[in-house]
């Protein structure tokens, strides 16, 4: 008598969120959900609980928001590249893409999406980076190649010239925080502060604290 043998199921593919606020990620699970092949393996909201969950979870990919509880989400992305390189990760924030989508990529995620597009979108996104391809949008995709063949470049931001740091303690004044509550959030000293401080003052043109602080407040409530 033969033995049938069980029929060996395919692996899921093992999603961990990276969001600070939770309705998000209640609906990017249920939209997850709807892919019979794909379950959320984690959620986190700042930085230290993603890198523990990936130590944890074996996630297959991450996606990740820029503004975290605690953290930055291109910091996030550089450390994960470093101790979880096979580990593939998807932008999907509100901050916009002309500004950020360059620098994810480079920190090493392999797509960004605004979350202003389509929930459709967000699936064919994922399925894009699961399958290794590099996922932007057509318009930042024209732009890059734009730059790369010397032609006409749509005009970028003036926060362009801000370093990662330097934008992500421009976002923190923008959130009304103090520099010690900065420097404890980005892990620097107060004094590191004010040297990004003064720095983004010159870059973009602004003369006192007054100004930067309306323009990062500005920033801010334009991208929530």
């Amino acid at each position: 008598m033969t033995t049938q043998q069980p029929e060996t199921l395919p692996a899921l593919t093992r999603i961990l969120i990276v969001d600070d606020h939770p309705v998000v990620r209640e609906g990017l699970r249920m939209q997850i959900a709807t892919q019979p092949d794909w379950e959320v393996c984690g959620e986190a909201e700042d930085l230290p609980s993603a890198l523990a969950l990936l130590a944890s979870t074996r996630a297959d990919l991450a996606i990740i928001d820029i503004l975290l509880k605690k953290g930055n989400g291109l910091d996030l992305i550089r450390r994960i590249k470093d101790r979880y390189p096979t580990v593939r990760m998807l932008v999907w924030s509100m901050y916009p893409q002309n500004l950020y989508a360059e620098r994810a990529l480079q920190a090493g995620a392999q797509g960004y999406l605004h979350k202003g597009k389509a929930t459709s979108q967000l699936v064919g996104a994922i399925c894009a980076v699961l399958a290794g391809e590099v996922y932007v949008s057509k318009e930042f995709a024209d732009n890059l190649l734009h730059r790369a063949i010397g032609g006409k470049v749509v005009v970028r931001s003036p926060l362009d010239l801000l370093s990662n740091r330097e934008l992500e303690a421009f976002e923190l004044m923008g959130q009304g925080q103090t520099t010690e509550k900065i420097a404890a959030l980005m892990n620097v000293s107060p004094k590191t502060v004010e040297t990004y401080r003064a720095r983004i003052k010159e870059k973009l043109g602004l003369k006192n604290i007054t100004e930067l602080v309306q323009r990062a407040t500005q920033y801010v409530l334009e991208n929530k």
